[in-house]
């Protein structure tokens, strides 16, 4: 444990961009290995819309990186946060905790938020507007939602007291766990009922982007379950049963374009569309 806390404490830009990249894929080759769905697409020109938005995300998150380190910092200084007002206790007990703290705020309540108040659904729309998720869906956020998640995040910081080695270590497994349950995959029920006992899987996530509620407002977790059995937020379905997209927006081509999914939360709130 010394050793992955000195590890994510000193990690390297290019290990982190390694993850980020790396992730999406070997996802994007075990999707086309095992499809849980097979799309009519064009997988490339699908992924580069979901792309730019990763870029968007990156762009957004870069210049203010330095307010997690301030953040983290002030907690660490002034023995502030949960982690910092804890007894003694083994490194690995530490991390967990840390996560869990981390997970809870900054995945978890920062995605009910965005589910329950309608300026920021808006934004959020675009993430749910993927008619074909897979794992580069994971990072489609218009900049507007990267920017409430980052505000998240540096609550999330806070509220943890967590060291700049716990939050590199939770950046990078959100990165993955996402990446993993978007993906178009489908686990064997048996490995799904024991892994998400622990974490979110696809079988999981998928249901939060069916396109009618109360699904859509279900398994809002990221990297662990726990929250949504806690919250009462968990539900399943059959996951051939499952249509993507959501109701407000749903043709295919209007939500395949950049300039126009830029512009989807200024834009006058639109009911649901039967199907």
């Amino acid at each position: 444990m010394d050793f992955i806390a000195d590890y994510f404490g000193h990690i390297p830009s290019i290990h982190r961009s390694a993850i980020l990249v790396g992730g999406i894929l070997f996802f994007w080759l075990l999707e086309g290995a095992w499809p849980l769905f097979h799309f009519d697409y064009n997988k490339w020109k699908h992924a580069s819309v979901n792309i730019f938005f990763t870029i968007t995300t990156i762009l957004v998150n870069f210049p203010l990186a330095f307010l997690l380190v301030l953040c983290s910092d002030f907690c660490v200084n002034n023995q502030f946060g949960i982690l910092q007002w804890l007894p003694v206790l083994p490194l690995w007990l530490y991390a967990i905790i840390g996560l869990l703290v981390l997970d809870l705020v900054g995945a978890w309540l920062a995605h009910w938020t965005q589910h329950k108040t309608k300026w920021l659904w808006q934004f959020h729309i675009v993430h749910h507007a993927d008619h074909e998720v897979d794992t580069t869906t994971a990072n489609r956020h218009h900049p507007g939602e990267s920017l409430v998640r980052f505000i998240f995040t540096m609550a999330a910081i806070i509220i943890a007291g967590a060291p700049m080695w716990l939050i590199f270590l939770y950046q990078s497994l959100s990165v993955i766990l996402s990446q993993f349950n978007h993906a178009n995959i489908v686990l064997p029920e048996w490995l799904h009922k024991v892994l998400s006992l622990l974490i979110v899987t696809p079988n999981m996530h998928h249901v939060h982007h069916h396109y009618v509620q109360p699904y859509t407002d279900s398994n809002y977790g990221n990297i662990f379950s726990v929250w949504d059995r806690l919250f009462g937020t968990y539900k399943s379905m059959f996951q051939k049963d499952i249509v993507y997209g959501v109701d407000t927006h749903p043709e295919v081509t209007e939500n395949s374009k950049i300039s126009n999914l830029l512009v989807i939360p200024f834009r006058k709130y639109r009911p649901p569309v039967s199907k």
